[in-house]
């Protein structure tokens, strides 16, 4: 058995924990939230023996092995770097940071420590992405070009569940992460070439509510993005793959081809909950002693290319 501490029981830290329930050798042994009452609650509900709001009582106990991290942004690097201090294995929820320099920080102490260090790069678990990507391991289809749209309506404050949030959330550290990991991880190839836009600040959230970003590899591959929290519905991601033998669309654990034909992709993996893939691939890691698919240092070069994107925003910013 694997213990696990579930730090953040929010909107996504319970769908890691309904994930875990389904996974043979996975014990959740506590539940951290910034509100004890409501901790204590969670672990009830999924019989976790411990409860709290500091990740420093979970660190501590002797029968956790590994720690899952669904915090705000903004503490992610910090967190992680710390639970690798106390010698436990950490899946921390995209992204791995809101800054270049962190993101490289929490590489740094993965190399030092040599745990695993996973990052939830859900994308690449998701039946109808990696149905994609079986085709491109097998040679059947090549992307010429992808074209992705993640559209929200959030000009509150709000998670998933439409509950009130403690943390702003971002259109490019977090939900850019996603399309930007996944263009390089299925092309296989470095993006060399970034723009971003984007449109006026909120007023009160001091998030940017629009961006567009175009990207390029340096096997020619070329990648459209588009990110609004002022799209009021349809709301997710959308990726459209286009390549030289066909063209489809992924909608999270749905697929079309490029004439809304559906794809059956119910065969691709035990589970056809991102999540959960991603939780099992945690647990496997640790327990073959191997690196993860979606590792810190596989997924490193996406926050490259972030920070890259930042700084131009920061100099257009200057330019105002």
């Amino acid at each position: 058995m694997t213990g696990i501490a579930l730090v953040g029981a929010g909107a996504f830290g319970e769908k890691h924990l309904d994930g875990l329930t389904r996974i043979d050798g996975a014990q959740i042994v506590s539940v951290i939230s910034r509100e004890a009452e409501k901790a204590a609650e969670i672990a009830a509900k999924y019989g976790a023996r411990h409860s709290g709001t500091e990740l420093e009582d979970a660190l501590a106990l002797d029968d956790v092995d590994a720690v899952i991290l669904c915090t705000p942004t903004q503490l992610h690097a910090r967190q992680a770097i710390a639970c690798m201090d106390a010698g436990k294995h950490v899946e921390v929820e995209i992204p791995v940071a809101d800054s270049w320099a962190d993101a490289q920080a929490v590489m740094a102490k993965q190399k030092e420590t040599g745990l695993v260090c996973m990052v939830g790069h859900t994308r690449r678990f998701n039946p109808s992405h990696q149905w994609v990507k079986n085709r491109i391991d097998a040679g059947e289809f090549t992307i010429q070009a992808m074209d992705v749209q993640t559209f929200f309506f959030r000009r509150e404050n709000t998670n998933a569940k439409g509950e009130p949030r403690s943390w702003t959330d971002h259109l490019l550290w977090h939900h850019s992460a996603h399309t930007i990991d996944i263009f390089q991880y299925m092309t296989g190839a470095k993006v060399v070439q970034a723009n971003i836009l984007q449109g006026p600040k909120h007023p009160k959230l001091g998030i940017a509510m629009d961006q567009s970003i175009q990207m390029k590899t340096d096997q020619g591959q070329i990648l459209t993005l588009a990110l609004s929290f002022n799209n009021d519905g349809p709301l997710g991601t959308f990726f459209r793959y286009i390549g030289d033998t066909g063209t489809y669309i992924a909608r999270y654990d749905d697929l079309v081809d490029g004439r809304e034909e559906p794809i059956d992709v119910s065969e691709v993996d035990i589970s056809m909950n991102g999540i959960e893939l991603q939780d099992r691939e945690f647990l496997a890691a640790i327990h073959e002693g191997r690196e993860p698919n979606s590792s810190i240092a596989s997924v490193l070069d996406c926050y490259r290319v972030i920070g890259e994107l930042a700084q131009s925003l920061e100099a257009q910013d200057g330019w105002s």
